[in-house]
Parts: structure tokens; C-alpha cells; sequence
């Protein structure tokens, strides 16, 4: 049953949802707008094609992973293989948009003839996004593909939330590393001084914070977790008799 009533119950679930959709969209315009008021546009030539990198990673590994993560707070209703779908679907366009974004990096480095993998938001970039690949991979193999047991799957949930959750944390940091970055290396000591750009990607920083926190938030609050479908316990209950060949009546 449902809670009614406190700060954690589905009352004001879709308030908080909300809330973090708008962040999320915020995030994602108040990028463009730092790119295109301050670093010439986006491009695939000249300096405007490093400016693909900041925004496809933005979109992908910050809003998208983020919303990938709420699908099943938001989606409670719904059968538990379209979530799953849904769920997967997302993260399968994160993970695309942000290859693009690493490409464009790359490129444009090779091209400027410039140094690659020498800083800490660099190095943090590879770990996060292979970490996401392998993430989803795994997330793949246990819970899409009909391959593994349902004890498996059930061992290795709790570590699949985690990982998630952590991997987020991870982007939103890295970016927030990036952003930092690129205003030291244009700016430079007149970043003190209260430049237009520093304060506007300083507004994109608290942004980028906010919607990580209101993520993490939902998905703490246990009271918002998706509750099981009486037909989806029973099939779970057969799928793991036929898996393992436990009787249901022995739980």
C-alpha cells in the first residue's frame, strides 16, 4: 500500500520529478547558451567542434543517465518488461550521444595537434564512461537477455543500483571538473575578476549540482520505489522455479 502522508510519500513524487526535469532542462539550455554566447557555437570545424564535447556529454551522461535512473520512480504503473525497456532505451541513447562527444574531443585534439588524457577531468571522463559501458553491458546480460538465473539476478540488483547511482555521481563531477577547466584555460587569472562567462558557467556548475542531488534524492526515498504487480511476483516465482527448480511454495 502506498503511502499518503510525509515528505517521502508518492504525493509528492511527481512534484519532485518535476523538479528535477526543470533542472535537468536548465542544465541542458544554460549549456547551449554558455557555448553559444561565449565559445562561438557548436560545429564540426575549427575550435566550435571541441564545444560538441561539453554538450553531448551534458545531454547524455548527466540528463539522460539521470532520467534512465527515474524511470522506474516515475514509471510505476507500468509493466515491469516496458520499464526495463524503457529503462535500457535511455541509457542506449546516453551512452550514443556521449560517444559523440568523446569522438569530437579526440578529433579536435588530434587536429590542434594537442595533448590527450593529461588532466584529471580527463582521467575521470575515460573511467566514468567505460564504467557506464560496462554498467549497462552487464545490466544487459542479467536482466534484458533471458539468460541468467533469477537468483544471479537477484545478487547482483543491489549492485546494479549502486553502481548507477554512483556512476551519475561520478559524471556529474567530472563535468563539473570540465567546466572548471575550460573557464581556467580561457579565462585564466581574469576568471577573479567577475568575467560574464565565469559567472554564467558558475550558474551551470550550481545547475549541474542540483539536478544531481534531486536525482539521488528520489532515488533514495524507499517509499518511491516501483511496487511489484502481483502478476510479475508470479512469474517471478515460475521463473525461478524453471531457472533453479525451487518450489514456490518453499519461500
Amino acid at each position: 500500500m502506498e503511502s499518503g502522508t510525509g515528505l517521502g510519500s508518492t504525493r509528492t513524487l511527481p512534484y519532485c520529478v518535476a523538479f528535477s526535469q526543470l533542472l535537468g532542462l536548465s542544465v541542458v539550455a544554460m549549456t547551449g547558451a554558455w557555448l553559444g554566447l561565449y565559445r562561438g557555437g557548436i560545429a564540426w570545424e575549427n575550435t566550435m567542434q571541441f564545444n560538441v564535447h561539453p554538450l553531448c556529454m551534458i545531454i547524455g551522461l548527466i540528463f539522460l543517465q539521470g532520467d534512465a535512473l527515474l524511470v522506474y520512480r516515475v514509471f510505476r504503473k507500468e509493466t515491469k518488461r516496458t520499464t526495463k525497456v524503457l529503462h535500457g532505451l535511455l541509457h542506449v541513447f546516453a551512452f550514443i550521444i556521449a560517444l559523440v562527444g568523446l569522438v569530437a574531443v579526440f578529433d579536435y585534439h588530434r587536429k590542434m595537434n594537442y595533448a590527450d588524457l593529461y588532466s584529471l577531468h580527463s582521467w575521470c571522463g575515460i573511467l566514468v564512461f567505460v564504467l557506464y559501458f560496462v554498467q549497462w553491458l552487464v545490466g544487459f546480460s542479467f536482466f534484458l537477455f533471458p539468460g541468467a538465473s533469477f537468483s544471479l539476478r537477484s545478487r547482483y540488483r543491489p549492485q546494479h543500483i549502486f553502481l548507477g547511482a554512483t556512476i551519475f555521481l561520478l559524471s556529474v563531477g567530472t563535468a563539473l571538473l570540465g567546466l572548471k577547466e575550460a573557464l581556467l584555460l580561457k579565462l585564466g587569472t581574469t576568471y577573479s575578476t567577475f568575467e560574464p562567462e565565469g559567472i554564467v558557467a558558475n550558474v551551470l556548475g550550481l545547475l549541474l549540482a542540483c539536478f544531481g542531488v534531486a536525482v539521488l534524492y528520489i532515488l533514495a526515498q524507499t517509499d518511491w520505489k516501483r511496487p511489484p504487480q502481483a502478476e510479475e511476483q508470479a512469474l517471478s516465482m515460475d521463473f525461478k522455479t524453471l531457472t533453479e527448480g525451487d518450489s514456490p511454495s518453499s519461500q
